[in-house]
């Protein structure tokens, strides 16, 4: 590799992490305004037009912030840390193309490559944690660890059924293999499953549990202040942003569509998907943590097996499409039906507690009003001379 080729990388992986900083700056705007307008609040307002300033005084608030470090931390591995997570999430962008050709390095196995980097963020978690020197912090890292190794066995099942449909695991090959029609059309439930377990993944409400203030005051981040913290503030939103575009490549065609420039169509797609993340954190509330574990792996690591074996028996046997729709459909009503039933039966129990008591309370009612009526006392005949 000559000097020429290492300055173009270089250049590149700048403008990589230039255009990532101004997404999240974009992302924490976004997300500001779209949660007001669901609340039925302005959002930012103040800080220049539009509020658009606001996430650059954040930033700035955050970088002149006193940055204290717990004297009987770790000191090597609490500086570490932040690092570690805001480098996996970074790093994972370096093969995730914006069209067939705006890609920092394509690889033959991205997908491949893309898993792999993403686990180390959790070995980042765990740092934070222990580094800490705080048994709150050591509580959440070790939360976050069991919530996204989980959640990671989903996401990698997925992946593989859309391997398998693509017959490769390069990102554009699988855009291309979309020419048709997207796969979300095929597999509707991979594309539910991945999108759920993603949000686990990047810890967004309502998989927030690790660091969800009321259960483990701030989770492994609750020792990090300033600079710091904010480093953790970016990986999340870096990885917001890498799963909207995943789901956008994997499912939503990618880059292709008519008319715009591929780079249009990419941002239009991947926008959609990050303003549905925005009203899920406005709609859902928080998961407790049996109910995030249950979650995981009652519903979607079964799922996602089935989504692979489903995926299987449609290509060995060379049916048409639809038939892989038809199974993948068939697999997510039944799913969701059972979930919401599960999820609704605590209101129905009690809806049916409130009509017994109901009922009882009108009979005794009735049983007042309906009894037998006394006879009226006799009257005796009044003696003559009485009247």
């Amino acid at each position: 590799m000559g000097i020429t080729d290492l300055l173009i990388i270089l250049l590149s992986l700048a403008a990589l992490f230039a255009g990532l900083t101004v997404a999240v700056l974009g992302l924490i705007w976004l997300e500001r305004k779209v949660l007001g307008r669901l609340q039925q609040r302005l959002g930012p307002t103040r800080a220049g037009p539009m509020g658009l300033f606001q996430p650059l005084a954040d930033a700035l608030k955050l970088i002149l912030k006193e940055d204290i470090v717990p004297s009987s931390a770790e000191k090597a591995v609490f500086w570490i840390a932040p690092v570690i997570v805001v480098l996996s999430a970074f790093v994972v962008w370096v093969t995730i193309p914006a069209s067939h050709t705006l890609v920092v390095e394509n690889l033959d196995l991205g997908l491949f490559y893309i898993i792999a980097v993403s686990v180390i963020g959790i070995m980042g978690l765990v740092m934070a944690g222990w580094g800490s020197a705080n048994k709150y912090g050591t509580l959440g890292s070790l939360r976050a660890a069991a919530q996204l190794i989980s959640y990671e066995i989903p996401v990698i099942m997925v992946v593989v059924a859309v391997a398998m449909l693509a017959q490769s695991m390069d990102l554009r090959v699988i855009v291309e293999r979309q020419g048709s029609y997207p796969f979300v059309l095929l597999q509707p439930l991979g594309l539910v499953i991945f999108f759920i377990a993603g949000l686990a993944e990047v810890g967004r409400t309502p998989f927030d549990i690790y660091h969800a203030e009321s259960e483990v005051v701030g989770g492994p981040f609750v020792e990090y202040s300033g600079a710091h913290w904010s480093v953790f503030f970016l990986a999340e939103y870096i990885n917001t942003f890498a799963i909207a575009a995943l789901t956008t490549l994997l499912f939503l065609g990618g880059w292709a569509g008519p008319l715009l420039p591929p780079i249009v169509w990419f941002l239009l797609k991947t926008l959609a998907v990050v303003l549905v993340v925005f009203w899920v954190r406005g709609t859902f509330p928080r998961l407790r943590i049996d109910q995030l574990m249950a979650f995981a792996w009652k519903a979607l690591v079964p799922l996602s097996f089935y989504a692979v074996i489903s995926t299987a028996i449609y290509q060995f046997y060379g049916w048409p499409a639809w038939s892989l729709s038809l199974m993948s459909l068939a697999g997510l009503l039944a799913v969701g039906y059972l979930v919401y039933q599960r999820m609704t039966g605590p209101a129905r129990r009690v809806a049916q507690v409130r009509a017994r008591q109901q009922a009882a309370m009108q009979s005794r009612r009735s049983g007042i009003s309906g009894g037998p009526v006394a006879p009226p006392a006799a009257q005796t005949p009044s003696a003559p001379g009485q009247s």
